[in-house]
């Protein structure tokens, strides 16, 4: 029998330490905190990588156990709205983000205040889209771009800087400010309503919720490192926090942006309130991750397996007309100073041993029990397809030489997408493969068997000599299989 998941995190721990950690900060600031929420808080596939165990809306859950306490305000920039950001994970833009998460925070019963729009200078296009949202009942705000932000503190701190923006009126104690991506400005908008709540003689503090770098691992720490592969695009930097090891002579890690702008926040603080109440970005964050690690090990596996994922992303990103050298050239030095070559991962060996021996495009999966099973593209079916089914197979305990899909049935499949669709490339894709093993399975134990082995997949790691199509990636990210491909263009 299959072994379940190698756990590393302790969920239940987290929502219990981080939501009473929150508490302590809203109780800190007199019973008034704006905290600013980085990073996804539904979806956080990068941290349910690196830290098994830890669930991707984790941070949504822990948020639940404050659901009295909290409201929500959604920002966005006026210049992402005007150049049609995407989120490329969800392949939708910005505004339309901003309404799923209003959607999906009223689901399970969090307030949403209203919508913050930042960097407002008028567009036309947001005037349309501010129009939409007023017509669904949502308030909107404008914030206004200000000159020579964030080092102009005389001009920010006036009536001519926050003092233009729209006052966001909350009736909660905490008061969470999330965006659909960086650079939205929700750190400006805690800092603008801070200003206006200073106006109003409103005790009110700001607190910064970063789920990465994990503050209390130390710097090199292969989760910590882990991020820093991941935000390679955006050249972000992990640190030691200066300001902490000044004031209090303990090692911290943050990262250059949050240590950047450090100095210009403690001088607004000082601007709006006469003194800081925070000696170092790391004692602006409530980040709890670090204390919730149940398996050091277990982290430690799955982070450097992240690390030579995200590398694997970047190279295929780069074939694929990328313009990302930096890119790459930064998560190859990561690999470097992680003592890592890619041959760390048990999949990439395997699956080009598969192509050495078979001349052909192959793939390896490994299980939970760290069995490895490898296929190999045939006439019938593509590498991933045929892995799939060896892998199902092997779970349900059917012996590899048994046929699920008869030839019969795959044969008018491929002439409806060779001569049909004008497709070049006969071969299955997994979702058809999946499909077929769906059909066949009214009346095969097999089938039926083999789709319900589907499940244990979930955390298991894949290998592909080659690039996959768009469709065998979504398959993989669906059942939560971590997938990495040669940077390998198929050459039908």
């Amino acid at each position: 029998m299959e072994s379940a998941m190698k756990i590393g995190f302790d969920h239940e721990k987290y929502l219990k330490i981080q939501s009473e950690h929150i508490k302590e900060r809203i109780n800190q600031f007199g019973n008034k905190l704006y905290l600013e929420f980085g990073g996804k808080l539904f979806d956080d596939n990068h941290a349910s990588r690196v830290l098994p165990g830890f669930q991707p809306d984790s941070k949504l859950q822990m948020l639940m156990q404050l659901r009295d306490w909290a409201e929500i305000v959604l920002v966005i920039s006026a210049l992402d709205i005007e150049k049609n950001k995407m989120r490329s994970d969800l392949g939708i833009t910005y505004d339309e983000d901003i309404l799923r998460l209003r959607t999906e925070f009223e689901k399970v019963g969090l307030m949403v205040n209203g919508v913050v729009i930042t960097h407002y200078n008028g567009q036309s296009s947001v005037a349309a889209y501010r129009a939409r949202l007023e017509r669904l009942g949502i308030k909107v705000y404008n914030h206004y771009t200000i000159e020579g932000y964030p080092t102009n503190v005389a001009l920010i701190d006036s009536e001519e800087g926050f003092g233009r923006n729209d006052y966001v009126e909350t009736t909660r104690p905490l008061v969470i400010v999330t965006a659909p991506g960086p650079g939205s400005g929700k750190m400006a908008v805690c800092l603008s309503q801070l200003y206006h709540e200073h106006k109003r003689n409103i005790q009110a503090g700001y607190a910064k919720f970063e789920t990465f770098p994990v503050w209390n691992l130390p710097l090199k720490h292969p989760v910590n490192v882990a991020y820093e592969a991941a935000t390679a695009d955006l050249n972000d930097v992990n640190m030691i926090d200066p300001f902490h090891l000044e004031a209090y002579g303990e090692i911290t890690v943050n990262y250059n942006r949050d240590i950047e702008i450090f100095p210009v926040l403690n001088t607004i603080f000082e601007s709006i309130y006469g003194e800081s109440p925070y000696k170092s970005p790391t004692d602006m964050g409530v980040n709890m991750i670090g204390f919730c690690m149940s398996d050091e090990d277990v982290c430690c596996n799955a982070a450097r397996e992240e690390i030579i994922r995200r590398y694997y992303y970047a190279l295929c990103k780069l074939a694929d007309k990328g313009d990302n050298e930096h890119e790459v050239n930064k998560i190859s030095l990561l690999l470097k100073q992680a003592k890592l070559t890619t041959e760390y991962r048990r999949t990439t060996v395997a699956a080009r041993e598969r192509k050495e021996l078979s001349g052909v495009e192959a793939a390896a999966i490994e299980l939970h029990d760290g069995t490895i099973i490898t296929a190999r593209t045939s006439a019938l079916l593509g590498p991933c397809a045929a892995l799939l089914l060896n892998a199902t197979k092997h779970l349900a305990g059917i012996h590899h030489e048994v046929k699920m899909i008869p030839q019969e049935l795959i044969a008018p499949i491929q002439k409806t997408k060779v001569e049909y669709l004008h497709g070049h490339n006969p071969r299955l894709h997994t979702d058809e493969v999946l499909v077929a093993l769906s059909l066949l399975s009214n009346n095969d134990e097999n089938c039926r068997e083999a789709l319900a082995q589907l499940p244990k997949l979930k955390g298991c790691q894949v290998h592909s000599t080659v690039m996959l199509s768009e469709v065998d990636q979504k398959i993989f990210k669906k059942l939560g299989v971590g997938l990495t491909c040669d940077p390998v263009k198929k050459g039908e």
